[in-house]
């Protein structure tokens, strides 16, 4: 994803704080602006892509620090390393980093890759939270199942979004006339004194 970011937003993203487990990533960014839908929807389709190609991972202990820097990998600034890194590589063009945590042994392990947020957390830190495995599988799963379920509430329209649209459009009416027609009930209880 810090690929993909860097991708999308520009050299300039850098990561400031992460979580990352089985089910759920949170992954804080230095980056000046809200991201666009646009921008979540490409980042998301470029990890997909890369879960997709099932991408081993490279792992080599004990480099050199300096020799790690000049390979090309990212090192994250303010970082304290040691004169030893290990570097973690997911296709050699694509995600070369300094890392001491844990890892998938290739890409296809993640399953699938759902951004479910995006906030700001200080001046110049974005905060991104997303869901893989088996977590974004569920959740995918209870959304179908609420669009079924709405739909067969609205007598299954073929064109859902219109239907609601509609259903919405004709509630607010609906909410003005009762409104007018209260007001003048209002009026002629005040009219005759009761």
């Amino acid at each position: 994803m810090h690929a993909a970011l860097k991708q999308v937003l520009g050299t300039h993203v850098n990561q400031k704080g992460s979580l990352v487990n089985a089910d759920i990533l949170r992954f804080d960014i230095s980056h000046f602006a809200k991201m666009s839908e646009d921008e979540i929807k490409e980042v998301e389709d470029i990890v997909n892509a890369k879960i997709r190609e099932n991408i081993p991972l490279k792992e080599e202990r004990n480099v050199p620090y300096q020799q790690a820097l000049d390979s090309g990998v990212t090192a994250l600034f303010g970082e304290k390393y040691g004169d030893f890194v290990r570097v973690i590589t997911f296709e050699d063009k694509f995600s070369k980093e300094l890392c001491g945590g844990t890892h998938v042994k290739a890409t296809g392990q993640i399953g699938f890759f759902k951004i479910v947020s995006e906030s700001a957390v200080a001046a110049g830190v974005r905060r991104i939270e997303a869901i893989t495995g088996t977590r974004s599988a569920a959740v995918i799963r209870e959304h179908f199942e609420l669009v079924q379920h709405l739909k067969e509430l609205m007598n299954s329209p073929k064109d859902f979004v219109s239907a609601l649209g509609k259903i919405i459009d004709e509630n607010g009416a609906l909410k003005k006339k009762l409104k007018k027609h209260y007001r003048k009930i209002f009026s002629i209880e005040i009219g005759s004194g009761s």
